[in-house]
């Protein structure tokens, strides 16, 4: 049976799939594919009808954000600790362990770099060439994939391009012919308003051959129907709201699969797996939320579950899981006893899981109990605890050498000078250096909008929110952090780093407490009498810390207190601010329309402008127009600090490691070094700080 992908498909892409060892590159050894001994499926041998044994290896590739090239473009230099040319390596090594394969990917594939960036809008990437990322992964041959959130990030038309063309959706050319993706892309809960019908197809049935083993210990090969079904976060009709609303809708995953997994098995698929880009939340289920995995792996059919999204791992056997609901078994790696992967991001890990498969002479079935899931990490450690890293596929960087080079030519252009250090080391003790620029360019964009086109709002203040985006979540190299001296494109992409757009949104004194108090969740509740070491950093993510950086705003974080009473002292202009009084606030689109969890307003409903353009453009027009950034001017604002209390114990955080000067630079008196290693084996240094100070 034909891939209903393949009808849409240039003549050699239909090849590649439907004689899938006879790949394009012609580089693909028998043994890498899933129908590792051949095509045949000739099931007229006898052995057919006798029972048999199968592993199956499920290879996940998830999150991989455009980092093809373990190549930092915000440092401009090599960083082995992530990158597909080296999960590559390992796809290669687990097609020579296992006889059958099914790699896919589970989206968030085609943004994430300042070369995604580059080939989307920079200088866009014409229909006959295919996307970098896709180039490379290429090379390995992948079975199928779905679409991510990031997906959406360029718009409609430039899907539609780099997936080959057929999106029926309005303000695209359906009929557009482009060089495509190179696999099948599977998404089942997201519609085209215009067809009412699936944006992409909603799964595909894969036919391949199985290299088994029979009662008697013979190799046999026996023929098998795979379905693949795919599903992205409904957060993309509020993150991506320019380029979606009215065009298209999404619906839950539990309902799409409640739909489409019998359609799957109808046509006789007799294992499905489930890409779910999304990840696991023990709350009740909705059809909008973001992580439904658990919900996800009770709909029957379900045979394996690939996941992502989150940037986390499954399963997890450290000291303390990622995720422990209930339902998660890390041990037996599993979800409501489906096995599932979630491999990390920026190709830091492959996801692999071997599911044991049973022929009883007319179907395969699946013994999830003897299943296996497991991730296997690029980075590791020898005997004497030194890092040890995976080797760079050597087919890989060729592909897309030329590319590379034209996107760090890109970022290298300059575009000013600052005089100091501007970093997100210390961001969340205090230190605007990395942040206060970004408030100021927001900040500028949207008052002169507002003076030449809103009239209705040109009395209100216009004030600015920005949060440090890299903030030390991947190690300690995880940060922003750009030398002083010359400034260039890149350095700008590095102060902001996601392609994000300027939205304003009217609100008042009232809203601007409550939005601060919700960003303060990125602090646990201190207790000043406690001896021990007490972590200051919670788990909420530090893209969440929205701060201000300006001498109009002033306020005190107290994190002796719990959650929703942290903020203390609010003033504008040195008044307490009034609650009645309405302000314009200069943020992104994300926050704008998908804040909910900051104040109600930030659900769309107070956005009163929504920009075209991204903010990492708006900072670097503001470099442009202001190329002289100095410590006084663009980096020393502090709106806020922490309310003084004296601790019997430390209150200690993690950082980049040799980083003090930047604290001491940035007058963060109250901070020490407790440890050059926290311990944690991400390049992350212990320090201190005293909150008396």
């Amino acid at each position: 049976m034909q891939d209903t992908f393949l009808r849409g498909q240039p003549f050699a892409t239909r090849l590649a799939f439907v004689f899938p060892r006879r790949h394009a590159l012609g580089a693909l050894a028998c043994a890498a594919l899933l129908a590792a001994c051949g095509g045949n499926d000739d099931d007229g041998d006898s052995s057919a009808a006798t029972p048999a044994t199968a592993t199956l290896a499920v290879l996940e590739t998830t999150d991989l954000h455009f980092n093809v090239r373990s190549f930092d473009y915000f440092k401009l230099a090599e960083d082995k600790t992530y990158g597909f040319e080296r999960t590559a390596t390992l796809v290669r090594a687990a097609r020579k362990e296992f006889a059958n394969t099914l790699l896919v990917d589970n989206g968030d594939t085609i943004q994430g770099t300042a070369l995604a960036d580059y080939e989307a809008t920079v200088s866009p990437i014409p229909c006959t060439q295919q996307l970098s990322m896709y180039k490379a992964m290429g090379a390995l041959g992948f079975d199928a994939g779905t679409l991510g959130n990031h997906e959406f990030n360029y718009g409609l038309p430039f899907l539609n391009q780099v997936l080959g063309g057929g999106l029926e959706v309005d303000g695209v050319d359906a009929t557009k012919k482009c060089a495509g993706n190179g696999y099948p892309a599977v998404l089942a809960n997201v519609y085209s308003s215009k067809t009412k019908k699936p944006l992409v197809q909603p799964y595909t049935v894969l036919e391949r051959t199985l290299v088994a083993k029979s009662g008697d210990g013979k190799e046999v090969q026996l023929p098998i129907k795979i379905g693949v079904i795919g599903f992205t976060t409904p957060g993309i009709m509020n993150w991506d709201k320019r380029f979606l609303e009215g065009k298209v809708y999404t619906e839950g995953a539990v309902e799409a699969a409640q739909k489409y997994v019998p359609e799957l098995r109808a046509k006789g698929a007799q294992l499905v797996v489930a890409l779910l880009h999304g990840g696991l939340d023990a709350s009740s289920y909705s059809p909008t939320m973001e992580n439904p995995g658990l919900h996800l792996s009770k709909v029957p059919g379900i045979d394996a579950m690939v996941m992502g999204h989150q940037h986390s791992v499954f399963p997890d056997l450290s000291a303390k899981p990622a995720f422990t609901q209930a339902g998660v078994d890390n041990k037996a790696g599993t979800i409501n006893g489906v096995p599932a992967v979630m491999a990390s991001s920026w190709g830091k890990s492959l996801g692999v899981i071997q599911l044991a498969l049973k022929w009883d002479g007319k179907a395969w079935s699946v013994d999830k109990a003897a299943s296996k899931s497991e991730l296997r990490n690029i980075q590791t450690k020898d005997a004497a605890g030194a890092n040890v890293f995976v080797a760079a596929d050597p087919a890989v960087a060729p592909l897309i050498e030329s590319q590379h080079q034209a996107a760090i030519n890109y970022v290298k252009t300059p575009i000013g000078n600052t005089d100091f250090r501007m970093s997100t080391l210390f961001a969340d003790v205090g230190d605007p250096g990395a942040i206060q620029i970004v408030n100021q360019a927001q900040q500028a964009y949207v008052a002169a909008y507002i003076q030449a086109n809103l009239p209705q709002y040109a009395q209100l203040p216009v004030l600015s929110v920005s949060a440090p985006f890299k903030s030390g979540f991947q190690g300690g190299k995880d940060f922003t952090d750009v030398a002083a001296g010359p400034l260039a494109i890149y350095n700008a992409a590095d102060l902001y780093l996601y392609p994000n757009t300027v939205y304003a949104v009217k609100v008042n004194g009232a809203d601007i407490k409550d939005w601060l108090e919700a960003a303060a969740k990125r602090f646990n509740q201190i207790d000043p009498a406690k001896a021990g070491e007490q972590a200051l950093i919670s788990t909420f993510p530090g893209y969440n810390f929205d701060m201000f950086t300006t001498a109009d705003v002033q306020y005190e974080i107290d994190v002796t207190q719990p959650v929703g009473s942290r903020i203390k002292g609010l003033t504008y202009k040195g008044q307490p601010i009034d609650p009645a009084q309405e302000f314009v606030i200069a943020t992104n689109n994300y926050r704008a329309t998908s804040g909910k969890s900051f104040i109600p307003k930030l659900d769309g409903s107070a956005t009163i402008w929504a920009s075209p353009d991204a903010n990492r453009d708006v900072v670097i027009e503001y470099v442009r127009k202001n190329p002289q950034v100095t410590r006084v001017a663009n980096g020393a604002a502090k709106s806020w600090r922490f309310t003084q209390v004296s601790t019997a114990g430390d209150v200690v955080f993690s950082s980049g490691a040799d980083a003090l000067p930047v604290a001491q630079a940035a007058g963060l008196a109250g901070v020490s070094l407790l440890a050059a290693d926290d311990g944690s084996g991400k390049g992350m240094a212990k320090y201190k700080i005293d909150l008396s100070k």
